[in-house]
């Protein structure tokens, strides 16, 4: 393992232990999905996170982070990211982004999905929708040799192609690996042909962040959860992954993002499963 520009180069093995903790990642999410309902409370969504983390001999990203005191972060409505999981009971028609984070050997998976309460509005449906195939765009756009804003610009220009939605700016994608947050950061939004060039052994989270609204945003009291400044809902759907010669292999996708690949007419490059 080397750096370069201070981006953290992953060998096969390396990248194989970060598939050992995406699995993880995946299917506590698969299993939060599940258990997403209203009159559940944030605080217990994290008690399950929690333990299917555990027991699945892997450790918490987020737990202890800087003082952070969930095992996932539980957004509602117009909270963007970091949200504490807590008290604050579910009720029907609510949004909520689920961010979750396992470390195994040494190696972190870090994803988030947004899961409807219930009869929620088409407009939150819609939200949800157009922000993770944006993620999925980005994949797509992933190339060897290319440069991490095509990633950016295929996220952003399948947004604005679909809808009039905020394109948080101020929280973006970032490296992965041996840490939960490492350089590059990915921005969801720009120009493409920028950046670093995208190879082998590099692993990205990508994260993108949409609102109602604008995207103009602020921290509350608590020093973690971020909220729209206008009130109105947002998503926040991610994925960490690698790029092989084959193609993106999305290591905290149970199946490695072969069917939302295959859907785009991209192969996927898995090094295992």
């Amino acid at each position: 393992m080397f750096r370069d520009r201070g981006i953290e180069i992953k060998t096969r093995e390396q990248i194989l232990a970060m598939r050992k903790a995406g699995l993880v990642v995946g299917r506590t999410l698969e299993l939060l999905r599940g258990q997403v309902k209203a009159g559940i409370s944030t605080g217990e969504l994290d008690a399950i996170a929690e333990d299917n983390i555990r027991s699945s001999g892997a450790t918490p990203s987020f737990k202890g982070y800087h003082g952070f005191t969930g095992s996932i972060c539980a957004s509602v409505n117009d909270e963007i990211v970091h949200g504490i999981p807590g008290g604050r009971v579910l009720a029907d028609g609510d949004l909520i982004s689920i961010d979750c984070g396992a470390i195994v050997d040494g190696w972190h998976g870090d994803a988030a999905i947004t899961v409807p309460v219930g009869e929620a509005a088409d407009e939150l449906l819609e939200l949800a929708r157009i922000c993770g195939e944006s993620m999925w765009r980005g994949f797509a756009a992933a190339r060897l040799g290319g440069r991490l804003t095509d990633i950016s610009a295929a996220i952003e220009a399948h947004v604005r192609a679909n809808s009039s939605y905020g394109i948080v700016e101020d929280f973006v994608g970032h490296g992965i690996g041996s840490a939960m947050h490492q350089p590059p950061n990915v921005p969801n939004f720009g120009r493409p042909g920028r950046g670093p060039k995208l190879v082998e052994g590099m692993a990205l989270a990508v994260e993108p962040m949409l609102t109602l609204g604008k995207q103009d945003n602020h921290t509350l009291e608590d020093d973690w959860t971020v909220v729209t400044d206008d009130g109105r809902s947002a998503a926040h759907t991610e994925h960490s992954f690698t790029l092989t010669p084959q193609g993106p292999w999305v290591l905290t996708a149970i199946d490695g993002g072969e069917s939302k690949l295959a859907e785009l007419g991209v192969k996927f490059g898995p090094l295992a499963d």
